[in-house]
């Protein structure tokens, strides 16, 4: 029998599991993290999710590139914020950006550009590094009374 993270947790606590090392195990940590925000009914729209996907993979794909080592993927909510922490046993601080004739070295630009924040902590024995996406909430529009509203909470 196989047991999933979906399958044994409880709801909306912080929900964390072991990557296990190689570039292969990346799309199914960006599933399940998109998983879980659906399981808990994150509000975020489409467009968000994606993004939170995208961000997702490239935090992971740059702890196992720069570890060759597994990570530990976090996925937890905080009032209005969904945050996502991925720590690695690699203490180097996370890269900044590379000349402009390199080919590399762009993720954490993209995850900045995307998220609403990011950033790292030490972590013996290496480091976290997270991001985080706000909840989305709609509300009817107010002049009109017909669509929605997203960031808008209602009233």
């Amino acid at each position: 029998m196989v047991v999933s993270p979906l399958s044994s947790a409880r709801f909306p606590v912080p929900l964390e599991w072991g990557m296990p090392p190689g570039p292969e195990a990346v799309p199914g940590a960006r599933w399940l993290v998109a998983a879980i925000v659906r399981e808990w009914g994150v509000p975020l729209s489409v467009e968000a999710l994606q993004d939170l996907e995208l961000c997702a993979s490239e935090v992971i794909a740059n702890a196992m590139l720069h570890t060759g080592d597994r990570c530990l993927v976090t996925v937890l909510r905080r009032p209005g914020l969904l945050c996502v922490e991925v720590a690695d046993r690699c203490p180097a601080l996370p890269g900044r950006e590379r000349g402009a004739d390199e080919t590399g070295g762009r993720r954490l630009v993209l995850v900045a550009a995307l998220a609403q924040g990011w950033g790292w902590h030490p972590e013996s024995p290496g480091k976290v590094v997270w991001f985080e996406f706000p909840e989305q909430h709609e509300a009817p529009c107010p002049t009109h009374g017909w669509g929605t509203a997203l960031g808008v909470l209602a009233a």
